[in-house]
This record gives structure tokens, C-alpha cells and sequence, in this order.
């Protein structure tokens, strides 16, 4: 994928605040497929992606004013993306704060409900990690719900918290450890 022109989508910003509804019609074309993408694959749901690109581009065109330095722009819009994902997943009840349950797929076992001991001591594990998770500080929490229960690679994850992949590797990290060590307890 190409990486956008920074100094002419700057451009385009400083017109926009202008006034210049072109210029952001044209931001707009520059940047749709990205936010869409990224909404996409945060939300897992494209009616849920669309709603999210539409208070998106709305926030984005009410507060351009406020971009002191125009050549971050996409860094902004990236913040803006994540923040709206994030608040549709809070109101849906799918992620954040109460995680969803089904994050926890992965350690399912196919044969777990034909035994109602092993379905108990599962359900006691999920709501034991449920707890860990909802124990760890934000950030850390956010990263390991966006990499395990979103899928995100770490890039995407690095750009919409506006923070470096190293940063994101070192909350996964610190993240796994703590929960290593409250789910051992």
C-alpha cells in the first residue's frame, strides 16, 4: 500500500480550515479505504465499520480547525479512528471493560459440554481470565484485546494508539506477564 503524501494532504488541511470543502472532500478520497479497512477490521462487522467511518470523517470535519500541525494528520485521523472504534465497541458490549467472553475461543474444548465437570472447571477459567484481564492497567488491556480478541497486528495496533510498535510489544509483553502471574495465584 502507498504511503500517503504528508506534505500534500497538509496542504489540503490548511485549505480545509479555510473553508475549502473541496480540500476535504479530496482528504476524504485520500484516506476512505484506510479507515474503512482499519474500522473493519476492528469492528469485525462492516454495518458497524460503516457507522464508525461516517462519526469519523464528521468528527474529523468538525474539529480540522484544531490541527496545529497539519503534516499529523493522519496520526489524528488515526486517534479519531481508534477512539470511535473503540466507543462502538464499548456501547455494543463487545469488548473493553466487561470483555466479551469470546475471546476466549481459543482455549474451547469441542468435547467440554458433554461433561459438565470439565464445562464448570472451563467456566471458572474464563471467568478467572476475564478477571485478569479487567485487572490490567488500560493500555495493557487494550493491546491485548485488540491483538487477541481483534487480531490486529502490531502495526495497526501502534497506529491507532498513536504509539510505536515497540511501545505495543512492550504492553503485550508486560500484559502476558501480569496475567501469567494473577491467573498462577
Amino acid at each position: 500500500m502507498k504511503e500517503p503524501d504528508h506534505a500534500y494532504i497538509a496542504r489540503l488541511v490548511m485549505r480545509s480550515q479555510k473553508g475549502d470543502s473541496d480540500a476535504f472532500a479530496e482528504i476524504y478520497a485520500m484516506t476512505y479505504n484506510k479507515v474503512y479497512n482499519y474500522a473493519c477490521h476492528y469492528l469485525r462487522d462492516t454495518y458497524l465499520a460503516q457507522d464508525a467511518v461516517q462519526e469519523i470523517y464528521i468528527s474529523a470535519l468538525k474539529n480540522i480547525h484544531k490541527i496545529k500541525e497539519p503534516t499529523l494528520f493522519i496520526a489524528w485521523m488515526n486517534q479519531i479512528s481508534f477512539h470511535v472504534c473503540f466507543d462502538i465497541c464499548k456501547k455494543n458490549n463487545e469488548a473493553y471493560g466487561n470483555v466479551s467472553p469470546e475471546i476466549f475461543e481459543f482455549i474451547k474444548d469441542e468435547h467440554v459440554y458433554s461433561n459438565p465437570e470439565a464445562h464448570l472447571e472451563q467456566s471458572d477459567e474464563t471467568a478467572r481470565l476475564l478477571q485478569a484481564i479487567n485487572a490490567l492497567p488500560l493500555n495493557e488491556r487494550q493491546v491485548i484485546i485488540m491483538k487477541y480478541y481483534n487480531n490486529l497486528k502490531l502495526d495497526v495496533i501502534a497506529d491507532a494508539l498513536a504509539i510505536s510498535k515497540s511501545t505495543v510489544k512492550r504492553y503485550l509483553a508486560n500484559g502476558q506477564k501480569t496475567l501469567l502471574q494473577l491467573l498462577e495465584g
